[in-house]
Parts: structure tokens; C-alpha cells; sequence
């Protein structure tokens, strides 16, 4: 019993210690297009997504790196944002829908401040009838790709 509970807490605490600091930016380009269409809580909320993919894809892979700059490049939502609803009037937030998506890159850097190759991977739906069913369904898809194939790239 007591190897059963060491075990569980050793598993707990293993991504713990192999925890990287994500720092997650936007390119000049999308700040803009946060700022003037889409409003700013959703890149909060986009920043937010791609530091949890990372996370979890980066504990899957085992990886041991100290830092990764993201930088959101650029990403478009499936379904009308708050401000896009209210800044027009004549859209419907409910059956308004778009292909989304997003392009991001990353660099990591080593304990010594070494940084990597940039990465760069970009996700957009091309089939309208496969669009997602929430603001940012189609970005969330890029996100985890995203993060699952750089997880595989890091050492």
C-alpha cells in the first residue's frame, strides 16, 4: 500500500519538476486585430490555451526545457467573438460561422540561454461544413497540434 501511495505522489509531482516557463506573445499584426476586431480577453484566452497545450504535451514527451517564447502570429475564430457580436449590430452569434484557425511560432531555450531553431506551425480549417462549434474551436485545434508536434521536436 505504502509503494502504491509513493507511487501516485512520485506521479504527481514528476510533471511538476519538469515544468518550462511559456511565455506566450502576439505578432504586431494580431495585437492589432485584437485591439480593433476580435477584443483583448480573447487573447487571454488564446494565450492561456496554448501554454496548457504545451504543458500537458511537454509532460506527455518528457521533456526537460527551461524556457519557450510563443508567439501567436495569427488566428482567426470559428464563430463571432463578444466584440465582433457587439460591434455588429446585424451579426448573429449564434449561426454566423467561419473557418478558423491559427499560426504560431516558438523557440525554446536551454538552462545556458541557448535558443533553438524557431518553430513555426500553422493550423486553418478549409472545410466550412467542418467549422467549430464555439468561438475559438478551430484555434483550439491548432493549439494542441501545435503543441504536440513541438513537443516531439524538443530534446
Amino acid at each position: 500500500m505504502k509503494n502504491l501511495l509513493a507511487a501516485a505522489l512520485f506521479a504527481a509531482l514528476a510533471p511538476a519538476a519538469m515544468a518550462a516557463e511559456i511565455n506566450v506573445t502576439y505578432a504586431p499584426e494580431f495585437s492589432e486585430k485584437l485591439a480593433d476586431d476580435y477584443g483583448e480577453r480573447e487573447g487571454v484566452y488564446l494565450s492561456e490555451r496554448v501554454r496548457a497545450d504545451l504543458e500537458r504535451a511537454l509532460a506527455k514527451a518528457g521533456a526537460d526545457v527551461a524556457r519557450i517564447e510563443v508567439t501567436i502570429l495569427d488566428a482567426k475564430p470559428s464563430r463571432p467573438t463578444f466584440k465582433q457580436g457587439g460591434d455588429e449590430p446585424g451579426l448573429d452569434m449564434h449561426r454566423s460561422v467561419s473557418v478558423g484557425g491559427m499560426k504560431l511560432s516558438a523557440v525554446t531555450y536551454d538552462a545556458a540561454g541557448k535558443a533553438s531553431e524557431p518553430f513555426e506551425y500553422r493550423w486553418f480549417e478549409t472545410d466550412i461544413t467542418q467549422a467549430g462549434l464555439t468561438t475559438w474551436h478551430d484555434a483550439r485545434r491548432a493549439s494542441s497540434r501545435f503543441a504536440a508536434r513541438y513537443a516531439k521536436t524538443v530534446d
